[in-house]
């Protein structure tokens, strides 16, 4: 790819990360929405078996995988005036806020097949328009700044808008939305409060991605560019690019690790609103209290995270972190299988679940803000080996992953569900102690599986800090040599001169 650099760059200033960052305020009312309530509501509220639901929106993983990796290397190759990721980011904001809401106002009348249709239509559209975001999104921030620690400053940050965007806006719902009433004991399984969620979601969706595309824009002519237009990508060239990415090592021990965080991540978001429903019994308002602790947990991550990969690398801080923080986070549901847990109604288990939950979402979100950063070094580390620097290939991949991964997730905690033999429309109060354990049992060995195998194959990720420093050096030798056969060749008189 021919591109050109500005070598006088001025520093990032602290404004712009954040307002770059607001971007995945939109990414994670998106993703907690879908997660948490998509299978709770057409499942519980409208009555459609788990497992079609949880089915339709695996299948949107067929769409990924198709649209995904086609979005980042467009925008690897586009050429305008506001450079390669700005076009989608201005593009994408209010499809993906209209789809969003679309997607909780099924047409009357359809039958559960028809239901299934109509989650994987609208999920995959709402996907796809925020992948428009997402993936250009990701590539940007691999480009404002190429330094080992300020990337996971940046990434932190960052996460810590999607923190606030997913549990943020599960606790307004919480409050505002899902109220109880005589009718609804718990508040998330009103059918009227989902209007409202919907129409509001959407709306955020589309404000944040707005002001991050807005909030970049000045960095526009400091970013790597596309030089002059491409011959068109054959598909041919296409899938060879594609398989080059999963022959280097570093990435290809990143992709594994997402594969397996993410699809746990997925199992856990999908399943925590029934731990919390049906085990733990918790009132709407007690549940609006617990997002609290996702609040607590990314504001201790964010400044934790570059620490963590200063002192021990940031291969090391997201496994160490994932790890210790899923097995602190099964811990309530182990000590409730084993009878030795706070009983629905005890006044502690509020400020218990609360405690351990921040503590486990605190050590994830340092894991995942680290994890990031290693794949925006991922990117010089292959453009040494291949000449190419496709950031949006790189993160449409790990785009591709984390979605299919969490509608994997989901798919497996439909059939959690299905195996634990969990009633539709269940009373909170009335499942039977013996489901209740049998969805633990699933649960647990499970999460805790992912996490451990992830780990493993990260073990492989061969970057440091060091051997960062020495592939920018390369690159930015490469370059200047570039530039000096450019002013070489060039005559004295210049294009165009007698």
């Amino acid at each position: 790819m021919t591109e050109n650099t500005t070598s006088q760059v001025p520093p990032l200033p602290a404004r712009t990360r954040w307002l770059y960052g607001t971007g995945l305020l939109a990414s994670g009312i998106k993703s907690s929405a879908f997660a948490t309530y998509l299978l709770l509501y057409f499942n519980q509220v409208m009555g459609v078996p788990a497992y079609i639901v949880s089915t339709a929106i695996a299948l949107t993983l067929v769409v990924d995988a198709i649209v995904d990796p086609i979005i980042g290397r467009v925008s690897d190759r586009t050429r305008s005036r506001l450079g390669r990721r700005h076009p989608y980011l201005f593009g994408a904001a209010v499809p993906a806020g209209v789809f969003f809401a679309l997607t909780w106002f099924p047409p009357a009348g359809l039958t559960d097949i028809g239901m299934g249709a109509w989650v994987f239509g609208m999920a995959s559209l709402t996907r796809i328009c925020m992948s428009l975001f997402e993936i250009p999104s990701s590539a940007l921030g691999a480009e404002l700044t190429s330094e080992y620690s300020e990337r996971t400053r940046l990434f932190a940050i960052r996460f810590w808008f999607g923190y606030i965007g997913a549990f943020g806006f599960a606790a307004m719902s919480l409050v505002l939305f899902f109220v109880a009433t005589p009718e609804y004991s718990r508040g998330q399984l009103n059918p009227e409060g989902y209007v409202w969620f919907a129409i509001t979601g959407g709306a955020l969706i589309a404000l944040a991605v707005l002001t991050s595309a807005f909030g970049t824009k000045s960095r526009i002519p400091y970013l790597r560019q596309v030089r002059q237009r491409e011959s068109r990508l054959s598909l041919r060239d296409h899938a060879r690019e594609m398989a080059d990415a999963f022959t280097h090592r570093p990435f290809l021990s990143i992709f594994g690790y997402s594969l397996s965080k993410q699809t746990a991540i997925g199992l856990y978001t999908a399943t925590t609103i029934y731990f919390g429903t049906y085990i733990f019994e918790l009132t709407a308002t007690e549940l609006a209290i617990l997002t609290v602790e996702n609040l607590v947990a990314a504001t201790v991550a964010a400044p934790l995270a570059p620490r963590l990969s200063g002192w021990f690398g940031k291969r090391n801080a997201a496994m160490a972190m994932g790890l210790f923080g899923i097995l602190i986070g099964v811990m309530p549901l182990v000590l409730t299988y084993l009878d030795l847990f706070f009983v629905p109604g005890d006044k502690l288990l509020l400020p218990t679940l609360f405690t351990v939950g921040a503590a486990y979402h605190a050590m994830i979100a340092t894991s995942l803000m680290n994890s990031s950063g290693m794949i925006a070094d991922t990117v010089e580390d292959h453009a040494v080996k291949s000449g190419r620097h496709n950031a949006g290939l790189f993160f449409s991949v790990n785009s591709l992953t984390s979605q299919a991964a969490v509608g994997l997730g989901i798919l497996v905690a439909g059939l959690v569900l299905e195996l634990s033999n969990f009633p539709i429309g269940a009373d909170p109060t009335g499942v039977s102690e013996t489901i209740k354990d049998s969805l633990i049992l699933y649960y647990v060995p499970l999460t805790v599986s992912l996490w451990l195998i992830g780990s493993l194959l990260l073990l492989s990720y061969p970057i440091t800090e060091a051997s960062h420093i020495r592939n920018l050096e390369i690159l930015a030798a490469r370059e200047a040599q570039a530039k000096a056969a450019i002013v070489r060749d060039t005559p004295i008189a210049g294009p165009g001169g007698g």
